[in-house]
């Protein structure tokens, strides 16, 4: 396996769905005007609620069903945020695990040299275009040395895990990388040599090494077969984007203060849907920020 070079082409994915609606109608809007090239744009939403995204839907941007991405071994649980692998029913897969298999798939399947994976709840608030993320057509790996230790255990387990899947030793070290970042340059070529991987080590499709997983991240796992297997295009530790994944909203005065910590590199905005933070008020800082 090599390492990547000669990037020229970039789509972005974002999977939605309904109670995001109004940040993805924002997130759109600045790609339409920050963009510097014209970008093919999925929005990957559940069956339901594909009408509600329907206005979206312009030459650059389409809207793609979940059914239609998932691999086909994936049935979605009625009445359940959930989904069961037909084949092995046990455990429930869920919906947060199925998130990021959407992810995956939808970046092996791109024709595109680059998957820009951005959530609803980012929203770009300067010009950027491939090579803000891919400098010279080559695109390095967000990491971030010694930020992963006992403080936060579940990122350290999804190291664990990511190594098992990719038939890694565990590491003996007491700190390990974050790979985790938004938004998330990948190359889907190196996804898939990635599946290939899973696939020879566990015995089971790709889909389904994850779907029986309790404990996993997508960001994790490609960012340990990069760094150990695949080997990086050179690494970053600049996500370009200020962001705020805290469960704790922002009030007018602490977004001005969290917008002031933007740095000259950063061209996009996350503040975590989660975090509850009013709609309104994020959109009156963002308006002044721009």
């Amino acid at each position: 396996m090599s390492v990547d070079g000669g990037v020229r082409t970039m789509e972005i994915v974002t999977p939605s769905y309904r109670p995001d609606l109004e940040l993805c109608h924002d997130l759109v809007h600045s790609i339409r005007a920050f963009a510097r090239q014209p970008v093919t744009h999925r929005l990957i939403v559940p069956s339901g609620d594909v009408d509600a995204f329907s206005s979206l839907v312009s030459d650059t941007v389409r809207v793609e069903r979940v059914r239609d991405v998932l691999p086909r071994g994936l049935i979605k649980i009625p009445g359940a945020n959930m989904w069961g692998n037909v084949r092995e029913p046990w455990p429930p897969v869920r919906g947060w695990i199925a998130q990021q298999i959407v992810k995956l798939a939808a970046t092996a399947a791109s024709d595109a040299d680059a998957v820009l994976l951005v959530d609803s709840d980012v929203v770009f608030t300067r010009p950027f275009d491939l090579s803000t993320y891919a400098p010279e057509g080559r695109v390095p790996l967000y990491r971030l040395p010694g930020a992963v230790d006992g403080r936060l255990p579940r990122h350290m387990m999804w190291d664990s895990v990511a190594r098992r899947m990719l038939g890694i030793p565990p590491s003996s070290e007491a700190t390990r990388p974050d790979y985790i970042c938004w938004p998330c340059l990948w190359r889907p070529a190196s996804v898939r040599e990635m599946f290939a991987r899973v696939e020879h080590v566990t015995g089971r499709p790709w889909w389904a090494a994850i779907a029986r997983q309790l404990h996993f991240s997508e960001m994790v796992l490609y960012g340990v077969f990069i760094d150990e297997i695949a080997g990086a295009a050179g690494h970053t530790d600049d996500m370009h984007c200020v962001n705020h994944s805290d469960e704790s909203p922002l009030g007018g005065a602490e977004l001005e203060e969290f917008l002031r910590g933007a740095a000259p590199t950063d061209v996009a905005v996350m503040v975590s849907a989660k975090s509850g933070t009013a709609l309104d008020e994020r959109r009156r800082a963002l308006r002044a920020f721009r």
